[in-house]
């Protein structure tokens, strides 16, 4: 009886053991979190970033950060070839935070900690969807961007452009009116950096269309969307526009030597007329090193109307994310950190982004904005959340999906006069018609 006993003691006591560990490890959801509770929490992290060129800036903010957690530890790794990089150690243990890179969104739970379910989170926070799957939630946005142009003002009045460009025609208008007038590269095209090239991808949904269904409800499902719309819209528009640009002459005059950190000062002295980029890019040129008029930055949205209207694509930056594999201790603090970084940072707005807290302040470099619509990406309907994913992987074309080659082939056979658009563009519809065929995809 005895012994019975003690092995039933010995089950209660491993039974118990069992649930406070279990309990231990639970960890809160991102909106749970509150700032200055666990102030005593020892841990530390190490932080794998892109943005390489704000070193100085992320050391105040884990200075300020250790101000509350003074016990916390943050190492920040700034790396150049961000992309690349982080998607070889996405699963390694020698990272804790991380900007998610373009893995699958079935296979987020793998690498990352849950950070809580998608319908609360969307109710508190902006882009939380971009990082989430099956409803629950694995990033939180560094910042949010509005897609649009990055111009020079000054020079832009010395060609005589007045109003900003609404269309694609208007657009190559003014880049020939700064040709013809100014000394400036009418478009620096930054083919060289390779990932800017990429950028391009970004207009061809909300900026083309006017439609946030498109890119990842109605994109895999029709029939050559690349096809000419015949009236400045539609992805056709997109491209054609950096096409044309580049035939023309409106470009730099080596397109194979650009280069992005040097471009900075450049649109900011008037070097430089326009670039095609996110908002992100914004206080880069402005406070670019070298740079003595910040005041000439300016941003407008992409050239091309739906019916007279123009839309601007927004969406979240870089989401953070916490190692699935770090320690409770590590996955608690980063939980913190990103909190702080989301609420009291103000790193969204510093950094000419759209804010991630829902209740946070617009910076004004959105004055050209006014009356645009500011729309994002509707999410994929139940069951087709890897659809995009898996066409880009089948076509080859990898649309907002580090699909840079594609768009530098634009730049090549015009420059080299060797291939004309409408043929590219027949390829890439051709590709992505053989891709729906090999998924069984609905073309529509």
């Amino acid at each position: 009886m005895k012994k019975i006993l003690s092995l039933v003691l010995a089950l209660c006591l491993l039974l118990g053991l069992a649930s406070f560990a279990s309990a231990e490890e639970t960890l809160p959801t991102f909106d749970q979190i509150v700032l200055g509770e666990n102030a005593d929490l020892t841990a530390k992290i190490h932080f794998a970033y892109h943005r390489t060129d704000i070193p100085d800036k992320l050391n105040g903010y884990v200075e300020e950060f250790r101000k509350i957690y003074p016990n916390v530890e943050i190492e920040y790794e700034l790396i150049t070839d961000y992309a690349e990089n982080a998607l070889l150690r996405v699963d390694n243990t020698d990272w804790t935070i991380m900007g998610i890179p373009t893995v699958q969104k079935d296979e987020l739970s793998k690498y990352f900690v849950p950070l809580g379910s998608l319908e609360v989170l969307d109710g508190l926070y902006n882009f939380m969807s971009t990082q989430s799957f099956e409803g629950i939630c694995y990033g939180v946005p560094s910042t949010g961007n509005a897609n649009g142009v990055l111009y020079n003002k000054r020079i832009f009045a010395e060609a005589g452009v007045t109003e900003l460009p609404k269309t694609p025609d208007e657009f190559i208008a003014a880049l020939k009116a700064v040709k013809e007038k100014t000394d400036a590269i009418p478009l620096y095209t930054n083919y060289a950096a390779g990932w800017t090239m990429g950028a391009w991808d970004a207009y061809i949904g909300v900026a083309a269309t006017g439609n946030p269904d498109y890119m990842n409800r109605v994109l895999a499902h029709t029939k050559d969307p690349f096809a000419d719309q015949g009236n400045g819209t539609g992805p056709y528009a997109v491209y054609k526009i950096l096409y044309d640009a580049t035939a023309e002459g409106l470009i730099e005059d080596d397109y194979t030597t650009t280069d992005w950190e040097g471009c900075k000062p450049m649109l900011n002295n008037g070097q430089i007329a326009t670039m095609v980029l996110g908002s992100w890019a914004f206080t880069q040129m402005r406070d670019a090193e070298g740079g003595e008029h910040p005041e000439d930055v300016g941003y407008m949205a992409f050239p091309v109307s739906i019916d007279g209207k123009q839309y601007a694509p927004a969406g979240g930056d870089y989401n953070f994310g916490i190692n699935a594999k770090a320690s409770y201790e590590e996955k608690l603090a980063s939980l913190y950190y990103l909190k702080w970084l989301t609420h009291e940072s103000g790193f969204a707005y510093s950094e000419g982004g759209v804010p991630i807290d829902k209740n946070g302040e617009y910076p004004d470099l959105y004055a050209a904005f006014d009356g645009i619509d500011m729309l994002s990406d509707t999410d994929a309907v139940a069951g087709e959340e890897t659809l995009l994913s898996e066409m880009n992987a089948e076509s080859e074309l990898n649309f907002n999906n580090g699909g840079n080659t594609k768009v530098q082939e634009i730049i090549e056979h015009a420059f080299n006069h060797d291939k004309s658009f409408d043929d590219i563009m027949a390829d890439w519809n051709a590709a992505w018609s053989d891709a729906q065929a090999a998924l069984n995809v609905e073309v529509k």
